[in-house]
């Protein structure tokens, strides 16, 4: 066996494992990575073309125009603004500055599983307590960081804002709430960063703003907990062109705002056409849904992969007997429940 070079804490921990990204050119229908089916703003490709001219040059570093476009779209001076490599940029930048060696890091589960990828990276300790039956807010959850999805990733469901307000007041660490998917949602719990000095609020473009592929997040928080989070970014952390993306999507809120009722609107479809094939879905306020199966779902999803379709399966405890469907387009749905028809018939399911 050869010699390790790494930490004993890197040479036992497991990777994180994205949703599978099929080759350039394969003909699949993707719903396996809550991407957004429909393209951005027009403007957000032009804006990149430009921002590519001056590509030799870095970047600014404090990416300061997208937080300035983002301190009109949200209303927060843009002190109280980070800017990150995708919201996954802004979780790793958290836990490198607040979670020591040994620290505990809490978080329910099951939930983004990254977090626990950060936190054994760091050498902390993940404090992983299961959700109640109601998806609730579980009893004790405290540390020196606690993440709360909301809408949790992979069930879609929503802790209620009132839960999160008497979480933020009784954690004696920082409360991160992870608000990648909250523009498919009813609310969001934005208000709590001025309300509080422990709660740092993160969202995505990469879902609701169809940025995937330009990886721009945001982070909202006091401006003494962003100046401690800043000592540990890396320098040029958004390409010119992320910025640029993100400044000019965020510019265009009808665009984004047009394309999340068109996923809204297919999401509950799905919902209700899922149901009436026996299979019942927990309440999603994401662009996703958990499907659950049963004891085949491992059996549904090679299945639909070899008709060419792609979804989320997760082989671990609690979530074995479901599948995560990103929300497509009303064509890319129609082919998958029919395709789910046809397996469930022939296995006489």
């Amino acid at each position: 066996m050869a010699r390790s070079f790494f930490r004993k804490n890197i040479d036992a921990m497991g990777p994180y494992v994205p949703g599978e990204q099929p080759a350039p050119g394969d003909r699949v229908i993707k719903l396996n990575t809550n991407e957004n089916p429909y393209p951005p703003s027009p403007r957000v490709l032009e804006a990149v073309r430009a921002a590519a001219e001056l590509v030799r040059l870095y970047p600014d570093p404090e990416s300061t125009r997208l937080r300035e476009a983002a301190s009109r779209v949200y209303g927060f001076p843009p002190d109280w603004i980070i800017a990150g490599n995708g919201s996954d940029d802004l979780l790793a930048i958290l836990v490198r500055a607040v979670a020591g060696e040994g620290e505990i890091v809490a978080y329910p589960v099951p939930t983004y599983s990254l977090y626990r990828t950060l936190v054994r990276a760091q050498g902390a300790v993940s404090r992983e307590i299961p959700w109640p039956g109601d998806y609730s807010v579980p009893p004790g959850l405290e540390g020196r960081l606690v993440f709360l999805a909301r809408p949790n990733a992979p069930t879609g469901t929503m802790v209620d804002l009132g839960q999160v307000r008497d979480l933020a007041r009784r954690c004696g660490g920082l409360l991160c709430v992870d608000e990648a998917y909250v523009d498919f949602a009813d609310d969001h719990a934005l208000p709590l960063v001025r309300e509080f000095d422990n709660v740092v609020v993160l969202r995505s473009l990469s879902k609701s703003f169809s940025l995937a592929g330009a990886r721009v997040g945001l982070g909202f928080a006091r401006p003494e907990i962003l100046q401690g989070l800043r000592k540990v970014k890396d320098s040029y952390n958004l390409s010119r062109m992320a910025q640029a993306a993100g400044e000019a999507a965020l510019a265009d809120l009808e665009t984004m705002r047009r394309n999340v009722e068109r996923v809204r609107a297919t999401r509950e479809r799905l919902a209700r056409r899922l149901r009436d094939l026996g299979i019942p879905t927990l309440p999603s306020q994401a662009n996703f849904l958990l499907a659950q199966i049963g004891p085949r779902a491992r059996f549904v999803y090679e299945s639909l992969k070899r008709r060419g379709i792609l979804v989320r399966y997760f082989d671990e405890e609690g979530l074995r007997e479901s599948l995560r469907i990103s929300v497509g387009t009303d064509e890319q749905v129609d082919v998958l429940l029919g395709a789910l028809v046809e397996i469930l018939r022939a296995e006489g399911a």
